[in-house]
């Protein structure tokens, strides 16, 4: 299956944090939701009401860091995947 994000949207994987320290290993319900996610695929751009396409500055590959709750979240297989507005990402994370 193939998903192509619609105009001002981007398809984000999630990064999560090994949250194990020794041999403390915290619990699925206790952990927090990811906040930094890898750009899979982004939408042409943010339509203007004159039908005018305005390109999206995230691209495929950009690690970003957004908002907590932000956009909408599902699974395809056991993979969990986002998809946002360009506008809910904080950061571009430079490594």
């Amino acid at each position: 299956m193939t998903l192509k994000p619609l105009y001002d949207r981007v398809l984000v994987k999630p990064i999560e944090e090994d949250l194990k320290k020794g041999s403390i290993i915290i619990p699925d319900t206790a952990k927090e939701r990811p906040q930094q996610g890898e750009i899979i695929d982004a939408g042409e751009g943010r339509m203007t009401d004159d039908g005018k396409i305005i390109p999206l500055k995230l691209k495929k590959g950009d690690r970003i860091l957004f908002a907590k709750y932000a956009g909408t979240e599902f699974e395809i297989g056991n993979e969990k995947f986002l998809i946002m507005r360009e506008s809910d990402a904080l950061a571009i994370i430079d490594l």
